[in-house]
Protein backbone atom coordinates (compact mmCIF):
# COMPACT_ATOMS: atom_id res chain seq x y z
CA UNK A 1 0.00 0.00 0.00
CA UNK A 2 3.05 2.43 1.03
CA UNK A 3 4.17 1.46 -2.39
CA UNK A 4 1.33 2.30 -4.37
CA UNK A 5 0.51 5.37 -2.26
CA UNK A 6 4.19 6.69 -3.52
CA UNK A 7 3.42 5.88 -6.72
CA UNK A 8 0.40 7.93 -7.13
CA UNK A 9 2.09 10.65 -5.16
CA UNK A 10 4.53 10.62 -8.29
CA UNK A 11 1.76 10.38 -11.18
CA UNK A 12 -0.46 12.81 -9.80
CA UNK A 13 2.49 15.37 -9.62
CA UNK A 14 3.02 14.83 -12.74
CA UNK A 15 -0.36 15.18 -13.92
CA UNK A 16 -0.68 18.35 -11.76
CA UNK A 17 2.44 19.28 -13.74
CA UNK A 18 0.99 18.78 -17.32
CA UNK A 19 -1.93 20.86 -16.62
CA UNK A 20 0.32 23.44 -14.89
CA UNK A 21 2.39 24.02 -17.88
CA UNK A 22 -0.92 25.39 -19.75
CA UNK A 23 -1.04 28.39 -17.77
CA UNK A 24 2.95 28.55 -17.53
CA UNK A 25 3.15 32.08 -19.42
CA UNK A 26 0.03 33.66 -18.24
CA UNK A 27 0.69 36.29 -16.12
CA UNK A 28 4.05 37.01 -17.52
CA UNK A 29 2.99 36.90 -20.92
CA UNK A 30 3.19 40.58 -21.54
CA UNK A 31 6.67 40.74 -20.22
CA UNK A 32 7.79 38.07 -22.46
CA UNK A 33 6.32 40.29 -25.54
CA UNK A 34 7.78 43.10 -24.52
CA UNK A 35 11.21 41.74 -23.99
CA UNK A 36 11.23 39.58 -27.47
CA UNK A 37 9.41 42.33 -29.43
CA UNK A 38 6.25 40.39 -30.12
CA UNK A 39 3.42 41.45 -31.29
CA UNK A 40 -0.34 39.98 -30.41
CA UNK A 41 -0.83 37.63 -32.69
CA UNK A 42 2.94 35.90 -32.00
CA UNK A 43 1.49 36.20 -28.38
CA UNK A 44 -1.14 34.15 -28.76
CA UNK A 45 0.74 31.56 -30.65
CA UNK A 46 3.44 31.40 -27.38
CA UNK A 47 0.64 31.06 -25.16
CA UNK A 48 -1.85 28.11 -27.80
CA UNK A 49 1.09 26.51 -28.91
CA UNK A 50 1.56 23.46 -25.87
CA UNK A 51 -2.12 23.40 -25.41
CA UNK A 52 -2.31 22.79 -29.88
CA UNK A 53 0.13 19.74 -29.62
CA UNK A 54 -1.30 18.23 -26.47
CA UNK A 55 -5.65 18.32 -27.21
CA UNK A 56 -4.51 17.24 -30.61
CA UNK A 57 -2.80 14.39 -29.94
CA UNK A 58 -4.05 13.07 -26.63
CA UNK A 59 -6.47 10.47 -28.33
CA UNK A 60 -3.78 8.84 -30.45
CA UNK A 61 -1.38 8.94 -27.18
CA UNK A 62 -3.67 7.38 -25.57
CA UNK A 63 -4.19 4.57 -27.70
CA UNK A 64 -0.20 4.04 -27.81
CA UNK A 65 -0.46 3.11 -24.21
CA UNK A 66 -3.26 0.83 -24.91
CA UNK A 67 -0.85 -1.14 -27.26
CA UNK A 68 2.57 -0.44 -26.17
CA UNK A 69 1.92 -0.52 -22.05
CA UNK A 70 1.61 2.35 -19.53
CA UNK A 71 5.27 2.22 -18.20
CA UNK A 72 7.23 2.38 -21.82
CA UNK A 73 4.61 5.15 -23.26
CA UNK A 74 4.84 7.13 -20.09
CA UNK A 75 8.81 7.40 -20.14
CA UNK A 76 8.79 8.06 -24.13
CA UNK A 77 6.27 11.29 -23.29
CA UNK A 78 8.50 12.46 -20.27
CA UNK A 79 11.81 12.13 -22.71
CA UNK A 80 9.84 14.64 -25.29
CA UNK A 81 8.67 16.65 -22.12
CA UNK A 82 11.76 17.18 -20.32
CA UNK A 83 13.65 17.83 -23.64
CA UNK A 84 11.46 20.75 -24.43
CA UNK A 85 10.92 22.36 -21.35
CA UNK A 86 15.39 22.38 -21.64
CA UNK A 87 15.03 24.66 -24.63
CA UNK A 88 12.36 26.77 -23.51
CA UNK A 89 14.06 28.50 -20.76
CA UNK A 90 16.68 29.57 -23.21
CA UNK A 91 14.72 30.65 -26.09
CA UNK A 92 15.93 34.27 -27.55
CA UNK A 93 12.87 34.51 -30.27
CA UNK A 94 10.06 33.77 -31.59
CA UNK A 95 10.18 30.85 -33.16
CA UNK A 96 12.04 28.57 -30.54
CA UNK A 97 9.76 29.71 -27.59
CA UNK A 98 6.64 28.28 -30.27
CA UNK A 99 8.58 25.19 -30.96
CA UNK A 100 9.75 24.33 -27.27
CA UNK A 101 6.04 24.98 -26.12
CA UNK A 102 4.65 22.90 -29.05
CA UNK A 103 7.37 20.30 -27.85
CA UNK A 104 6.44 20.16 -24.21
CA UNK A 105 2.34 19.80 -25.64
CA UNK A 106 3.65 16.53 -28.01
CA UNK A 107 4.93 15.03 -24.73
CA UNK A 108 2.04 15.53 -22.54
CA UNK A 109 -0.03 13.79 -24.98
CA UNK A 110 1.86 10.96 -24.23
CA UNK A 111 2.14 11.05 -20.83
CA UNK A 112 -1.63 12.38 -19.87
CA UNK A 113 -3.04 9.02 -20.90
CA UNK A 114 -0.27 6.47 -19.79
CA UNK A 115 -0.11 7.94 -16.02
CA UNK A 116 -4.26 6.73 -16.59
CA UNK A 117 -3.23 3.32 -17.78
CA UNK A 118 -0.86 3.19 -15.04
CA UNK A 119 -3.15 4.89 -12.02
CA UNK A 120 -5.36 1.80 -13.10
CA UNK A 121 -2.22 -0.91 -12.97
CA UNK A 122 -1.82 0.44 -9.34
CA UNK A 123 -5.20 0.01 -7.96
CA UNK A 124 -6.83 -3.51 -9.40
CA UNK A 125 -8.87 -3.29 -6.19
CA UNK A 126 -12.31 -1.18 -7.77
CA UNK A 127 -12.87 0.94 -3.92
CA UNK A 128 -9.29 2.01 -3.80
CA UNK A 129 -9.50 3.01 -7.39
CA UNK A 130 -12.57 5.04 -7.15
CA UNK A 131 -11.06 6.91 -4.32
CA UNK A 132 -7.59 7.10 -6.30
CA UNK A 133 -9.69 8.63 -9.88
CA UNK A 134 -11.89 10.82 -7.51
CA UNK A 135 -8.66 12.50 -6.20
CA UNK A 136 -7.10 12.46 -9.91
CA UNK A 137 -9.72 14.72 -10.94
CA UNK A 138 -9.46 17.44 -8.83
CA UNK A 139 -5.84 17.62 -9.72
CA UNK A 140 -6.15 19.70 -13.05
CA UNK A 141 -8.07 22.47 -11.87
CA UNK A 142 -5.18 22.82 -9.27
CA UNK A 143 -2.50 22.51 -11.46
CA UNK A 144 -4.31 25.03 -13.85
CA UNK A 145 -4.54 27.74 -10.44
CA UNK A 146 -1.13 26.40 -9.17
CA UNK A 147 0.46 27.62 -12.35
CA UNK A 148 -1.26 31.37 -12.38
CA UNK A 149 0.14 31.52 -8.93
CA UNK A 150 3.49 30.74 -9.40
CA UNK A 151 4.18 32.53 -12.88
CA UNK A 152 3.17 35.74 -11.00
CA UNK A 153 5.45 34.98 -8.30
CA UNK A 154 8.65 33.89 -10.78
CA UNK A 155 8.11 36.63 -13.11
CA UNK A 156 8.10 39.70 -10.10
CA UNK A 157 10.70 37.82 -8.58
CA UNK A 158 13.05 36.39 -10.71
CA UNK A 159 12.25 35.88 -14.48
CA UNK A 160 9.39 33.84 -16.25
CA UNK A 161 12.20 30.96 -17.35
CA UNK A 162 12.67 30.32 -14.00
CA UNK A 163 8.94 28.66 -14.22
CA UNK A 164 10.25 25.91 -16.85
CA UNK A 165 12.61 25.13 -13.41
CA UNK A 166 9.30 23.07 -12.67
CA UNK A 167 8.48 20.50 -15.49
CA UNK A 168 12.09 20.43 -15.97
CA UNK A 169 12.62 18.55 -11.79
CA UNK A 170 9.02 17.00 -11.84
CA UNK A 171 10.13 15.29 -15.42
CA UNK A 172 13.45 13.99 -14.38
CA UNK A 173 11.99 12.78 -10.81
CA UNK A 174 9.69 10.71 -12.82
CA UNK A 175 12.03 9.32 -14.99
CA UNK A 176 14.50 8.18 -12.18
CA UNK A 177 11.47 6.51 -10.56
CA UNK A 178 9.71 5.51 -13.55
CA UNK A 179 11.43 1.56 -12.91
CA UNK A 180 8.97 1.31 -9.96
CA UNK A 181 5.93 1.94 -11.42
CA UNK A 182 4.03 -1.21 -12.26
CA UNK A 183 4.89 -2.05 -16.10
CA UNK A 184 1.22 -1.61 -17.53
CA UNK A 185 1.87 -4.07 -20.19
CA UNK A 186 -1.25 -3.86 -22.38
CA UNK A 187 -4.10 -6.47 -22.32
CA UNK A 188 -3.26 -9.33 -24.80
CA UNK A 189 -0.71 -6.46 -27.05
CA UNK A 190 -3.55 -6.28 -30.01
CA UNK A 191 -4.81 -3.14 -29.88
CA UNK A 192 -4.42 -2.03 -33.19
CA UNK A 193 -3.50 1.63 -34.23
CA UNK A 194 -5.83 3.58 -36.47
CA UNK A 195 -3.48 5.83 -38.56
CA UNK A 196 -6.23 7.64 -40.70
CA UNK A 197 -8.19 8.08 -37.84
CA UNK A 198 -5.31 9.71 -36.15
CA UNK A 199 -4.06 11.73 -38.29
CA UNK A 200 -7.56 13.28 -39.16
CA UNK A 201 -8.13 13.28 -35.30
CA UNK A 202 -4.71 15.54 -34.77
CA UNK A 203 -5.01 17.46 -37.96
CA UNK A 204 -9.08 18.75 -36.89
CA UNK A 205 -8.53 19.25 -33.23
CA UNK A 206 -5.55 21.39 -34.14
CA UNK A 207 -6.56 23.34 -36.73
CA UNK A 208 -10.12 23.67 -34.95
CA UNK A 209 -8.41 24.67 -31.88
CA UNK A 210 -6.19 27.04 -33.61
CA UNK A 211 -9.31 28.53 -35.59
CA UNK A 212 -10.77 29.52 -31.70
CA UNK A 213 -7.71 30.71 -30.36
CA UNK A 214 -6.97 33.05 -33.47
CA UNK A 215 -10.73 34.68 -32.50
CA UNK A 216 -8.81 36.76 -29.70
CA UNK A 217 -6.36 39.03 -31.88
CA UNK A 218 -8.80 38.66 -35.46
CA UNK A 219 -12.24 38.86 -36.25
CA UNK A 220 -14.38 35.93 -36.84
CA UNK A 221 -14.72 36.51 -40.46
CA UNK A 222 -10.94 36.79 -41.33
CA UNK A 223 -9.38 34.15 -43.04
CA UNK A 224 -7.04 32.78 -40.30
CA UNK A 225 -10.24 31.88 -38.40
CA UNK A 226 -12.71 30.68 -40.85
CA UNK A 227 -10.68 28.49 -42.83
CA UNK A 228 -8.56 27.26 -39.73
CA UNK A 229 -12.59 26.54 -38.15
CA UNK A 230 -13.83 25.12 -41.03
CA UNK A 231 -10.95 23.14 -41.95
CA UNK A 232 -11.03 21.32 -38.49
CA UNK A 233 -14.69 20.67 -38.47
CA UNK A 234 -14.37 19.12 -42.33
CA UNK A 235 -11.39 16.55 -40.77
CA UNK A 236 -13.61 15.85 -38.16
CA UNK A 237 -16.72 15.00 -39.70
CA UNK A 238 -14.14 12.64 -41.99
CA UNK A 239 -13.19 11.18 -38.88
CA UNK A 240 -15.97 10.69 -37.72
CA UNK A 241 -17.25 8.85 -40.71
CA UNK A 242 -13.80 6.74 -41.25
CA UNK A 243 -14.10 5.54 -37.19
CA UNK A 244 -17.84 4.89 -38.09
CA UNK A 245 -16.75 2.24 -41.12
CA UNK A 246 -13.37 1.20 -39.10
CA UNK A 247 -12.38 -2.02 -38.02
CA UNK A 248 -10.33 -0.75 -35.43
CA UNK A 249 -11.36 2.36 -34.42
CA UNK A 250 -8.96 5.13 -33.04
CA UNK A 251 -12.10 6.49 -30.78
CA UNK A 252 -15.33 3.40 -31.00
CA UNK A 253 -18.10 5.77 -31.37
CA UNK A 254 -19.77 3.33 -28.78
CA UNK A 255 -17.59 4.73 -26.58
CA UNK A 256 -18.67 8.30 -26.47
CA UNK A 257 -22.60 7.62 -27.19
CA UNK A 258 -21.97 5.46 -23.59
CA UNK A 259 -24.69 8.27 -21.73
CA UNK A 260 -22.23 8.45 -18.61
CA UNK A 261 -19.22 8.95 -20.45
CA UNK A 262 -21.05 11.68 -22.72
CA UNK A 263 -22.11 13.51 -19.91
CA UNK A 264 -19.17 13.40 -17.70
CA UNK A 265 -16.75 14.59 -20.69
CA UNK A 266 -19.38 17.86 -21.14
CA UNK A 267 -18.90 18.12 -17.31
CA UNK A 268 -15.01 18.03 -17.39
CA UNK A 269 -15.11 19.94 -19.92
CA UNK A 270 -17.56 22.66 -18.61
CA UNK A 271 -15.55 22.98 -15.16
CA UNK A 272 -12.34 23.59 -17.47
CA UNK A 273 -13.96 26.03 -19.16
CA UNK A 274 -14.89 27.56 -16.32
CA UNK A 275 -11.62 27.83 -14.27
CA UNK A 276 -9.79 29.33 -17.64
CA UNK A 277 -12.46 31.88 -17.87
CA UNK A 278 -12.24 32.87 -13.83
CA UNK A 279 -8.04 32.83 -13.97
CA UNK A 280 -7.80 34.56 -17.23
CA UNK A 281 -10.69 37.81 -16.87
CA UNK A 282 -9.99 37.69 -13.55
CA UNK A 283 -6.58 38.17 -14.17
CA UNK A 284 -7.12 40.21 -16.64
CA UNK A 285 -9.73 42.19 -13.85
CA UNK A 286 -7.14 42.59 -11.16
CA UNK A 287 -4.40 44.18 -13.28
CA UNK A 288 -6.00 46.18 -15.69
CA UNK A 289 -8.48 48.07 -13.86
CA UNK A 290 -7.63 47.71 -10.08
CA UNK A 291 -3.96 48.05 -11.03
CA UNK A 292 -2.68 45.39 -9.25
CA UNK A 293 0.79 44.13 -9.64
CA UNK A 294 1.68 40.82 -11.54
CA UNK A 295 2.57 39.29 -7.63
CA UNK A 296 -0.52 40.93 -6.12
CA UNK A 297 -2.32 39.08 -8.52
CA UNK A 298 -1.06 35.88 -7.71
CA UNK A 299 -1.55 36.53 -4.26
CA UNK A 300 -5.15 37.36 -4.65
CA UNK A 301 -5.59 33.45 -6.23
CA UNK A 302 -4.13 31.82 -3.28
CA UNK A 303 -7.54 31.22 -1.51
CA UNK A 304 -8.39 29.87 -4.74
CA UNK A 305 -6.05 27.21 -4.69
CA UNK A 306 -5.72 26.53 -0.85
CA UNK A 307 -9.91 25.67 -1.86
CA UNK A 308 -9.09 23.67 -4.28
CA UNK A 309 -6.25 21.44 -2.41
CA UNK A 310 -8.93 21.09 0.55
CA UNK A 311 -11.73 19.71 -1.65
CA UNK A 312 -10.01 17.89 -3.76
CA UNK A 313 -8.72 15.95 -0.27
CA UNK A 314 -12.33 15.19 0.51
CA UNK A 315 -13.25 14.18 -2.66
CA UNK A 316 -12.54 10.89 -3.56
CA UNK A 317 -14.61 10.24 0.20
CA UNK A 318 -17.80 12.05 -0.84
CA UNK A 319 -18.03 10.61 -4.08
CA UNK A 320 -17.39 6.92 -2.10
CA UNK A 321 -20.15 7.78 -0.09
CA UNK A 322 -22.70 9.91 -1.82
CA UNK A 323 -22.05 8.35 -5.67
CA UNK A 324 -20.29 10.25 -8.58
CA UNK A 325 -23.65 11.27 -10.23
CA UNK A 326 -24.69 13.31 -6.63
CA UNK A 327 -21.44 14.78 -6.33
CA UNK A 328 -21.27 15.88 -10.11
CA UNK A 329 -24.62 18.12 -9.51
CA UNK A 330 -23.32 19.52 -6.04
CA UNK A 331 -20.57 20.50 -8.00
CA UNK A 332 -21.49 22.34 -10.85
CA UNK A 333 -24.49 24.12 -8.47
CA UNK A 334 -21.04 25.50 -6.83
CA UNK A 335 -19.41 26.33 -9.19
CA UNK A 336 -22.06 28.30 -11.26
CA UNK A 337 -22.85 30.33 -8.02
CA UNK A 338 -19.15 31.15 -7.69
CA UNK A 339 -19.68 31.94 -11.58
CA UNK A 340 -22.94 34.43 -10.86
CA UNK A 341 -21.27 35.85 -7.69
CA UNK A 342 -18.53 37.24 -9.75
CA UNK A 343 -20.49 38.16 -12.85
CA UNK A 344 -21.46 41.24 -10.28
CA UNK A 345 -18.54 43.04 -10.21
CA UNK A 346 -17.92 46.82 -11.39
CA UNK A 347 -14.83 48.65 -11.40
CA UNK A 348 -15.19 49.24 -7.52
CA UNK A 349 -15.81 45.75 -6.52
CA UNK A 350 -13.98 44.68 -3.02
CA UNK A 351 -12.22 41.62 -2.72
CA UNK A 352 -12.88 40.46 0.67
CA UNK A 353 -16.79 41.01 0.25
CA UNK A 354 -17.21 41.20 -3.86
CA UNK A 355 -14.33 38.57 -5.10
CA UNK A 356 -13.68 36.12 -2.53
CA UNK A 357 -16.98 34.25 -2.02
CA UNK A 358 -16.64 33.79 -5.86
CA UNK A 359 -13.24 32.36 -5.67
CA UNK A 360 -14.12 30.12 -2.57
CA UNK A 361 -17.37 28.68 -4.21
CA UNK A 362 -16.08 27.95 -7.64
CA UNK A 363 -12.89 26.12 -6.87
CA UNK A 364 -15.05 24.07 -4.43
CA UNK A 365 -17.44 23.30 -6.80
CA UNK A 366 -15.18 22.38 -9.90
CA UNK A 367 -12.95 20.25 -7.81
CA UNK A 368 -15.94 18.14 -6.94
CA UNK A 369 -17.47 18.16 -10.47
CA UNK A 370 -13.68 17.16 -11.61
CA UNK A 371 -13.69 14.22 -9.38
CA UNK A 372 -17.09 13.03 -9.68
CA UNK A 373 -16.61 13.35 -13.89
CA UNK A 374 -13.58 11.46 -14.01
CA UNK A 375 -15.13 8.44 -11.49
CA UNK A 376 -17.94 8.38 -14.05
CA UNK A 377 -15.98 8.47 -17.57
CA UNK A 378 -14.24 5.54 -16.54
CA UNK A 379 -16.80 3.88 -15.27
CA UNK A 380 -16.95 -0.06 -16.89
CA UNK A 381 -14.20 0.94 -19.47
CA UNK A 382 -12.19 -2.01 -19.89
CA UNK A 383 -7.95 -2.46 -19.00
CA UNK A 384 -7.58 -2.22 -23.33
CA UNK A 385 -9.22 0.95 -23.41
CA UNK A 386 -7.60 3.05 -20.31
CA UNK A 387 -5.47 4.88 -22.10
CA UNK A 388 -8.55 6.02 -24.72
CA UNK A 389 -10.33 7.35 -21.75
CA UNK A 390 -7.17 9.06 -20.20
CA UNK A 391 -6.89 10.40 -23.75
CA UNK A 392 -10.79 11.42 -24.30
CA UNK A 393 -10.75 13.17 -20.61
CA UNK A 394 -7.82 14.90 -21.26
CA UNK A 395 -9.16 16.52 -24.73
CA UNK A 396 -12.20 17.13 -22.86
CA UNK A 397 -10.51 19.40 -20.62
CA UNK A 398 -7.70 20.80 -23.60
CA UNK A 399 -10.90 21.78 -25.69
CA UNK A 400 -13.51 22.65 -23.40
CA UNK A 401 -11.47 26.36 -22.38
CA UNK A 402 -10.46 26.53 -26.19
CA UNK A 403 -13.92 26.86 -27.06
CA UNK A 404 -15.42 28.17 -23.96
CA UNK A 405 -13.18 31.33 -24.18
CA UNK A 406 -13.77 31.75 -27.71
CA UNK A 407 -17.71 31.81 -27.31
CA UNK A 408 -17.75 33.44 -24.06
CA UNK A 409 -15.26 36.63 -26.06
CA UNK A 410 -17.36 36.55 -28.88
CA UNK A 411 -20.60 36.66 -26.85
CA UNK A 412 -19.11 39.27 -24.80
CA UNK A 413 -17.11 41.61 -26.96
CA UNK A 414 -19.89 44.13 -27.38
CA UNK A 415 -21.63 43.52 -24.21
CA UNK A 416 -20.64 47.39 -22.48
CA UNK A 417 -24.17 49.08 -21.94
CA UNK A 418 -24.12 52.77 -21.44
CA UNK A 419 -20.32 52.69 -19.85
CA UNK A 420 -19.13 55.34 -18.79
CA UNK A 421 -15.53 54.88 -19.34
CA UNK A 422 -12.95 52.51 -20.17
CA UNK A 423 -13.12 50.76 -17.12
CA UNK A 424 -16.56 50.39 -16.62
CA UNK A 425 -17.23 49.00 -20.14
CA UNK A 426 -14.10 46.44 -19.39
CA UNK A 427 -15.74 45.40 -15.91
CA UNK A 428 -18.88 44.56 -17.65
CA UNK A 429 -17.17 42.56 -20.50
CA UNK A 430 -15.65 40.13 -18.02
CA UNK A 431 -19.31 40.11 -16.07
CA UNK A 432 -20.59 38.98 -19.00
CA UNK A 433 -18.14 36.65 -19.28
CA UNK A 434 -18.33 34.88 -15.70
CA UNK A 435 -22.18 35.38 -16.04
CA UNK A 436 -22.93 33.66 -19.46
CA UNK A 437 -20.31 30.71 -18.04
CA UNK A 438 -22.46 30.14 -14.67
CA UNK A 439 -25.41 30.32 -16.91
CA UNK A 440 -23.82 27.48 -19.00
CA UNK A 441 -22.72 25.26 -15.90
CA UNK A 442 -26.42 26.09 -14.43
CA UNK A 443 -28.53 24.64 -17.44
CA UNK A 444 -26.30 22.19 -19.23
CA UNK A 445 -24.07 20.72 -16.24
CA UNK A 446 -27.33 20.86 -14.01
CA UNK A 447 -29.58 18.70 -16.57
CA UNK A 448 -26.81 16.16 -17.62
CA UNK A 449 -26.47 15.34 -13.50
CA UNK A 450 -29.75 15.09 -13.12
CA UNK A 451 -30.46 12.63 -15.34
CA UNK A 452 -27.37 10.68 -14.44
CA UNK A 453 -28.91 10.54 -10.77
CA UNK A 454 -31.16 7.95 -12.25
CA UNK A 455 -28.12 5.95 -13.90
CA UNK A 456 -26.03 3.67 -11.53
CA UNK A 457 -22.47 3.82 -12.36
CA UNK A 458 -22.24 0.15 -11.65
CA UNK A 459 -24.34 -0.58 -14.76
CA UNK A 460 -22.59 -2.86 -17.10
CA UNK A 461 -20.62 -0.65 -20.32
CA UNK A 462 -21.76 -1.24 -23.54
CA UNK A 463 -18.54 0.16 -24.92
CA UNK A 464 -16.17 -1.90 -27.36
CA UNK A 465 -12.66 -2.17 -28.26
Amino acid sequence: MVAAGRSFALLGAVQTTLILTITLLGVPLPVIGAEMGLNRSELIVVSAAYGLSFSGLLLFGGRLADRYGGRAVFVAGLLVFAAASSTAPTSSNFGTLALSRFGQGVGAALVAPSAMVLLRALFPDPDRYARALATWGGLSVLGATAGLVLSGIAASIVSWRWMFAVPMVVAGLALLHARRLPPARPTGGRVALDIPGAVLATCGVTLLSFGLVMTDGHRWSSPIVTVSVACGVALLVAFTAVEARGRAPLLPLAFLTDRRCAAALVIIGLSATATAVVCLFLALYLQQIKGWSPLATSMGFVPYAVALLMVGRLAGRLVERLGAAFVALIGMSLAACGLLSLARLDPHTPYATGLLPGLLALPTGTALAFAAATVLAVSGVPASQMGLAGGAINTAMELGPTVGLALVSALTATRTGSAPDRFAAMSQQYAGAFGATGLAAATVAVLITLSLATTSTAEPSRRTA
